[in-house]
């Protein structure tokens, strides 16, 4: 492959990140080569693992339509994860009010906090609410810890239903912490669950400011649900630099991205 065709599909890439999707008779257009050079791009990059093709085009690689178990979600991109709760531990201040979501990214950060002087932390995770219990027992952790209440679910050990979202609109985070299952320009952030992405909805609502914690494998991915737009969000952390293409979009709604190197 050529330079030039190795450019074209970094631009191929980039697209995906941004879209989700590309369609070849759009790239045919945006690059100026001929519809058989897009097919033999896209067939190279399946073949690299890099986008799947399906009929007028490509998306993005989900290997699963569904949730991974916790147990599964625990041990995927672990050492990122740990660099973006380190990086999110370090926005928390002393007496904030803080939502911890139920993603394993967002439960890299508590180990951070306990550097930190009254806080009162949210959560609807059990493995957060452990964690700190916990921490506070070794007296590591000396705010207050509250747990949102609700329709637990076993497999992702946390709570959500209509009981959980009527609790959390009773409070008013300074920042909420929040895993997503896709990120994506055009669409924002997206969850699998319909019933956590609302409930995540509910709180970004009354918070004064939204974190988002993502690792980069989550960025160009679309789930089902969407939790927020860009505007309702403030900062998003990843491993990676924001993808080409994302400046413009989110500079107009002052998103602050944040690499955790």
């Amino acid at each position: 492959m050529s330079l030039v065709g190795e450019e074209r599909k970094a631009i191929i890439l980039d697209l995906l990140h941004s879209e989700g999707q590309v369609k070849t008779f759009d790239l045919v257009k945006k690059l100026g080569v001929s519809s058989e050079t897009i097919r033999r791009y896209l067939e190279e990059l399946e073949e690299e693992n890099r986008l799947k093709r399906v009929y007028g085009g490509a998306v993005k690689i989900n290997l699963s339509g569904e949730e991974p178990s916790y147990l599964k979600r625990e041990v995927l991109h672990a050492e990122e994860k740990q660099r973006i709760g380190k990086k999110a531990a370090a926005l928390v201040e002393d007496n904030d009010v803080i939502f911890i979501d139920d993603g394993t990214t967002p439960l890299q950060m508590i180990p951070f906090l306990t550097n930190k002087r009254n806080l009162t932390v949210l959560t609807v995770s059990m493995p957060a609410l452990h964690q700190l219990i916990e921490f506070k027992n070794k007296e590591l952790f000396s705010g207050e810890i509250y747990m949102i209440g609700g329709k637990v679910n076993a497999t992702h050990s946390r709570v959500t239903g209509s009981i959980a979202e009527k609790m959390a609109s009773l409070f008013h985070a300074d920042k909420a912490f929040i895993s997503t299952d896709g990120i994506v320009l055009n669409k924002g952030i997206t969850s699998f669950d319909a019933e956590r992405g609302q409930l995540a909805s509910r709180v970004i609502e009354n918070a004064k400011r939204t974190i988002v914690m993502t690792d980069s494998s989550k960025i160009g991915l679309t789930q089902l649900y969407r939790i927020a737009d860009w505007r309702d969000i403030d900062v998003v952390i990843c491993e990676a630099p924001m993808p080409k293409g994302w400046d413009q979009t989110l500079g107009e709604r002052g998103v602050d991205w944040i690499v955790a190197e």
